[in-house]
């Protein structure tokens, strides 16, 4: 039987909702299953980023400047990207997937939203044990010119080694082992707690911990269930 997406909210207000968690938490997976049960439009930072270096509109060739460098794209930038993905959404339900980053983005995330009176509603949060997200690092390839992510255990591709869409080759990123990770979730942490009290603070936050996504899934549908029709 075909699962019913549930389009409107109990209140007639669109959802509005961002999905945080630390590097390999799940948020595209759980993105992926929001999006089979619920009419909501994800909005991935990086897609949004990738997708305009390729098609080089000029906050895309400013955003190469930045990724050629290996410096993180200005938040004024990437503010402005976001905001060009939601005017063509307009009173659609959505979920921002990889931005905001950081207490900055997160302020100016709301001056852009309650400009247009749309305030964020929901914020969720996935909590995954460190060390089940070390193991997925480790077994994680990625088809760099989509990124599409793959994992050696639970999703791994159809022929290994490559793509499943393209046939093209998938690569481990060189900066996927243990001691990387380490300093990138020392980083996440540092820029992320100031922004998880943000949104605690403003009551819209809501945490869900597993060490599976087969865990988490059904308390983040649960969630979302209480809001649909």
């Amino acid at each position: 039987m075909v699962a019913l997406i549930k389009r409107f909210t109990r209140n007639g207000v669109p959802l509005r909702m961002l999905i945080l968690g630390a590097p390999g938490a799940g948020k595209g997976t759980q993105s992926s299953r929001i999006r089979n049960h619920f009419a909501v439009t994800t909005i991935s930072s990086g897609d949004v980023l990738r997708r305009n270096i390729l098609e080089q509109t000029p906050a895309g060739q400013q955003a190469q400047v930045s990724v050629a460098r290996g410096e993180l794209v200005p938040d004024n930038l990437i503010v402005s990207l976001i905001r060009n993905e939601l005017e063509t959404i307009q009173n659609n339900n959505w979920l921002l997937d990889g931005f905001p980053r950081n207490l900055a983005q997160a302020q100016a995330l709301d001056q852009m939203l309650l400009a247009t009176d749309q305030p964020l509603n929901a914020v969720v949060n996935l909590n995954v044990p460190e060390h089940v997200i070390l193991n997925r690092i480790i077994e994680r390839y990625v088809h760099v010119p989509s990124g599409r992510v793959y994992n050696l255990t639970y999703n791994p591709p159809k022929v290994p080694g490559v793509d499943d869409i393209t046939g093209e080759p998938l690569e481990h990123r060189p900066d996927d082992n243990p001691e990387s990770f380490k300093r990138r979730l020392q980083q996440y942490h540092a820029l992320t707690e100031p922004l998880l009290e943000y949104y605690r603070k403003a009551g819209v936050l809501a945490s869900f911990a597993g060490d599976t996504s087969d865990i988490i899934f059904p308390q983040l549908k649960e969630f979302l269930d209480e809001r649909f029709d």
